[in-house]
């Protein structure tokens, strides 16, 4: 391993040659320094850049000019890269968030690694600090092939315990100081609230192994989760954010059901520096790469495994999509979703579910007839998923297509969902949609109103 003083010494088109395959890690390990650098060195041309939602100051790797030399395969968008994929000039690449490491070694098969480490230990290794996702894989399938790593060692990353990579297997590390990229979270509205109360009083209960990530609804299923006194949780999440954190603070996580002490995730971000000095040596927080913390095989033996994400529109059937605003227009990224999801839905006692506000910030309505053409959806209609909205709860395991049509579109707020009903009474499409309600509340649904009767 050489340590070197200068970004330049590792970053130029005599180690990034063309052709040259890399693997980027992301999210607030984003090693900011390296982007930066090949941004800005015009010889560095004919490259592919393969990452997973780059964060912190690093816009300039998706200008158009660096585009036209830089062949980015986007696995997460974020707002860095949104307007380049969705323009033609960078390429979204459909993966789930398990499939990543198999995908690197069998058919992408990288030759450089660009990462982001904390440490060393005494014996040598490098924490993957607060992104592990695929960096692992990349650099195991680098020095398969005899590539180059070459990492960031940053003062202010911490040294999160589970993943790491030993210095034998750097070529170049470069000290840099800068801070991490946050992500500050709105305080829950009532809305939010009202999601999170369904969903805390519904289905997480003492013993509960929990997974969802980061926004106002995961900051009140927090809140809700204390209010309700439930005890012994675990965690095992993709994305462990700071509404995790105070559940563990409390003592309310302690995975004294799971088969480790320990919580797992894959990937940490955390709200303010605060939340990063908290994971650095502590060892109620394992990292792991995304094949192990996202495999649908494992997380089927957590019991109770309740696994709560989020979505941009919902149809009629259950078709559910996450990553798309329509079949060209990419919002965010796959994910993980559909591997907590089916993986939840397998656990005993385990239910997967969608939570989100019934309509965007500008009013439009969420609950749709039918998803939008050619879209990508993260849970089809046969996926048993339990979708929350402020309106209530709807769980569609052992109904049919119109049993599903009627009690989703009373998840939408009044107008929408009167407008879908008149749909599903007059268009003839439905099986006899009038005999689907019992004592005027559809089959599978739970209203809002309920909850405290």
């Amino acid at each position: 391993m050489r340590i070197v003083k200068h970004v330049e010494e590792v970053i130029n088109s005599s180690i990034l040659k063309p052709k040259s395959r890399i693997y980027c890690s992301g999210n607030a390990a984003t090693p900011q320094s390296f982007l930066k650098q090949i941004a800005k060195d015009d010889s560095i041309t004919d490259v592919e850049l393969l990452s997973v939602l780059l964060l912190g100051d690093v816009g300039a790797i998706f200008d158009e000019k660096v585009c036209q030399r830089v062949t980015h395969r986007v696995i997460f968008n974020g707002h860095h890269s949104r307007s380049a994929v969705n323009n033609g000039l960078a390429r979204y690449q459909l993966m789930h968030l398990s499939d990543i490491p198999r995908q690197l070694q069998h058919f992408i098969k990288p030759n450089v690694a660009m990462i982001s480490v904390s440490g060393p230990d005494n014996g040598g290794n490098y924490s993957l600090g607060t992104t592990v996702e695929g960096v692992a894989e990349a650099v195991r399938c680098v020095k398969e092939n005899k590539g180059i790593v070459i990492a960031e060692r940053n003062d202010r990353m911490p040294f999160i315990l589970g993943a790491t990579v030993h210095e034998t297997s750097i070529d170049y590390i470069l000290n840099v100081d800068y801070d991490l990229p946050v992500s500050p979270v709105k305080k829950p509205d009532e809305l939010s609230m009202k999601i999170a109360e369904l969903i805390a009083e519904l289905y997480i209960q003492d013993g509960s192994t929990l997974q969802y990530g980061i926004g106002e609804v995961p900051e009140a299923v927090s809140q809700a989760i204390i209010k309700k006194g439930v005890k012994d949780l675990g965690i095992r999440t993709e994305l462990f954010a700071d509404a995790m954190r105070v559940l563990v603070e409390k003592g309310i996580v302690n995975n004294k059901h799971l088969n480790n002490p320990f919580s797992i995730a894959t990937i940490f971000l955390s709200g303010n520096r605060g939340g990063y000095n908290w994971l650095d040596c502590n060892s109620s927080i394992q990292s792991r790469p995304s094949d192990r913390t996202n495999s649908i095989i494992n997380i089927a033996r957590h019991p109770k495994m309740v696994a709560i994400n989020s979505a941009i529109g919902v149809d009629l059937h259950g078709n559910i999509w996450a990553d798309s605003l329509h079949a060209r227009k990419i919002y965010s990224g796959v994910g993980g979703q559909a591997d907590f999801l089916r993986g939840a839905y397998l656990s005993p006692g385990g239910v997967p579910i969608i939570a989100m506000k019934s309509t965007t910030s500008k009013g439009v309505s969420k609950i749709v007839d039918k998803c939008p053409e050619g879209i990508t959806t993260t849970a089809i209609a046969a996926d048993p998923v339990i979708i929350v909205t402020e309106y209530g709860a709807f769980d569609p395991r052992g109904l049919s297509i119109t049993e599903h049509a009627v009690a989703i579109a009373h998840l939408a707020e009044p107008n929408a969902r009167d407008a879908l009903l008149r749909h599903i009474y007059d268009s003839g499409n439905f099986h006899r949609p009038t005999l689907n309600m019992v004592n005027g509340v559809p089959k599978g649904f739970f209203p809002y109103e309920n909850l405290y009767k």
